[in-house]
């Protein structure tokens, strides 16, 4: 049972990161120190993205669900929990690529209007 538990709490982890990474740049306008958290992660999610690595989460959710018993799973986090949700069912590596490149603009528009807003402040 405990072991579910760890499992389920770092697929609820490895979702809020990526949540975190495509969305967080909001985040940064309340609390700008979170950009020094911010945009590592952002890094780390588009290097992941482009080199269709798998995130050193999905290893350690495989081992939890080993050892409680639950049935593991090869290949990457986000195919395998959130396919539904946000991927194709058919993922290709152009796709993936595709991901990236969005992850990287939506980040660059919410810096650049953080900017703006910033230097309008200043004025």
């Amino acid at each position: 049972m405990v072991f579910r538990v760890l499992s389920l709490g770092v697929v609820l982890a490895h979702f809020t990161f990526i949540v975190f990474v495509v969305a967080g740049g909001v985040l940064v306008r309340f609390w700008p120190k979170i950009a020094w958290m911010h945009i590592p992660s952002v890094i780390w999610g588009i290097v992941i993205q482009f080199t269709g690595g798998i995130c050193p989460l999905t290893p350690l959710e495989n081992f939890f669900r080993q050892r409680s018993g639950q049935e593991t799973y090869t290949g990457d986090f986000v195919i395998h929990a959130i396919e539904a949700l946000i991927y194709p069912h058919d993922l290709t590596r152009e796709l993936q690529i595709l991901f990236g490149v969005a992850v990287i603009l939506v980040n660059m528009v919410a810096y650049g209007v953080l900017f703006l807003i910033g230097i309008k402040n200043r004025r």
